[in-house]
């Protein structure tokens, strides 16, 4: 098997695993989870940018700052969605983001959205209709909270998209944890809920995973062409939808399960699209 196939299976399947892990802690605020995830990934970023000899601080403060606050923000929403809705539902609203990346690209970063664009745009929304109007386990509240997540990711990855040329990836990544772990250690010093026993230890499961998926993902996209591994990315939904119900004992009608292949029709066609016009502009 090709190398750069290989390296993202084993992201999603780490990705995924991380997921189950968040789940299991029901009683731990989402706020706490991602500061120590965060904590753990600064200090195993941290680690490895001296050992490459990789300065650590950056040029653009201000934009790598902003990337942090922001993706903090779209995990802890994200982390939350996780506890309280379906796993494979949770994965699916936060797998909008890259359809919420291009829309805010078209301000953020000058992208020019082809026609075609908006049709898978227009099913992707479809299919997240149908999941909360055909589940009765996703409230209102969770609905906006988990799109909520999904355009925060986008502004993330816009924001990358202004400083990739200017900044190491791995002081893009090292800025997630280094902004993150102070402001989610702050709110969480004054609503702290003591982990217990096993909770110790998933706590620590979740930030190793989180770092090593993150690793086996970029080896994925330096050793293949981005266009042939992306895609890979969504084997989380089929991850989840069996974790959720070994797990979980998370079952779907015919109908959810069709907005979640709606959703992902929509995602895959507009990445797939995407890397077809990069090709023709070359």
């Amino acid at each position: 098997m090709n190398k750069g196939i290989l390296y993202m299976i084993i992201a999603g399947f780490l990705f995924a695993s991380m997921n189950v892990f968040v789940k299991m802690l029901p009683n731990i605020p989402a706020v706490e989870i991602v500061f120590f995830r965060s904590l753990i990934s600064f200090i195993m970023s941290f680690a490895y940018l001296k050992y490459v000899g990789v300065p650590v601080l950056g040029n653009n403060k201000k934009l790598l700052i902003a990337r942090g606050a922001v993706g903090a923000v779209a995990l802890t929403m994200y982390f939350y969605t996780l506890q309280n809705i379906p796993l494979a539902s949770a994965v699916t609203m936060q797998f909008l983001s890259p359809i919420f990346t291009s829309i805010l690209g078209v301000f953020i970063v000058r992208e020019k959205v082809h026609p075609k664009q908006w049709i898978f745009y227009v099913m992707a929304f479809a299919g997240l209709i149908i999941i909360q109007g055909f589940d009765p386990r996703i409230s209102i509240q969770m609905f906006i909270i988990g799109i909520s997540s999904s355009i925060f990711a986008g502004l993330a990855y816009n924001i990358i998209r202004k400083i990739n040329k200017t900044e190491h990836p791995l002081v893009i990544v090292f800025y997630f944890p280094l902004v993150t772990t102070p402001l989610t250690g702050l709110y969480s010093a004054f609503n702290w809920v003591m982990p217990v026993g096993s909770e110790w230890l998933i706590l620590l499961a979740i930030g190793v995973l989180t770092q090593f998926a993150q690793y086996f993902m970029t080896m994925s996209y330096q050793s293949e062409d981005l266009s042939k591994v992306a895609s890979l990315k969504y084997l989380t939904i089929i991850y989840a939808i069996g974790f959720g119900y070994v797990f979980f004992d998370e079952t779907y009608n015919w109908i959810v399960f069709s907005g979640i292949g709606l959703i992902l029709t929509g995602v895959i066609l507009n990445v797939w699209f995407k890397n077809k016009l990069s090709k023709v502009n070359r």
